[in-house]
C-alpha cells in the first residue's frame, strides 16, 4: 500500500486521481479501508464526474444536517438557560427537525416563551 501511495504521489496531478479510483473500484474491503486511509490524510481531488456529484452532494448534506444539529443544540441550551423542562418526547421531535427555518423560529420562540406548548405553536 506504500508504494502505491508513493507512486501515484510521483505520477503526473491529471492521472494521479483516475488511477486511485480505478484501483479503488477493484480492490478487496480490507485494501479499500487501506486507501481511505490515504485518501482522507491527504487533501485528494475528486475528479470523475460521478464521484464529483456524489461528493459535492455529500458534503452539503453533511453541512446542512451539521447546522441542524447546532441550532438543535441551541434551542435546547436556551431552554434550559430558562428553565424549560424538556420532556424526551419534545427532545426527539427538536433534534429530529432538519428544518433551519423552523429550528430559528423555534430558538426565536423559546427567549420569551412560558412553555413548550408556546414553542411548538404553529400559530406563533
Amino acid at each position: 500500500m506504500e508504494a502505491f501511495a508513493v507512486a501515484l504521489s510521483d505520477s503526473p496531478d491529471e492521472h494521479s486521481p483516475k488511477y486511485y479510483e480505478y484501483a479503488y473500484s477493484m480492490s478487496s474491503p480490507e485494501i479499500r479501508r487501506l486507501m481511505e486511509e490515504i485518501m482522507t490524510s491527504t487533501a485528494w481531488p475528486v475528479y470523475s464526474p460521478f464521484a464529483r456529484e456524489h461528493y459535492g452532494q455529500g458534503k452539503a448534506e453533511g453541512k446542512a444536517e451539521g447546522k441542524a444539529e447546532g441550532e438543535a443544540k441551541a434551542l435546547l441550551l436556551v431552554l434550559g438557560a430558562r428553565g424549560i423542562d424538556v420532556p424526551e418526547e419534545a427532545r426527539a421531535r427538536i433534534t429530529s427537525c432538519a428544518d433551519l427555518a423552523q429550528l430559528e423560529t423555534w430558538i426565536a420562540r423559546a427567549a420569551t416563551v412560558q412553555g413548550l406548548e408556546e414553542l411548538f405553536d404553529d400559530a406563533g
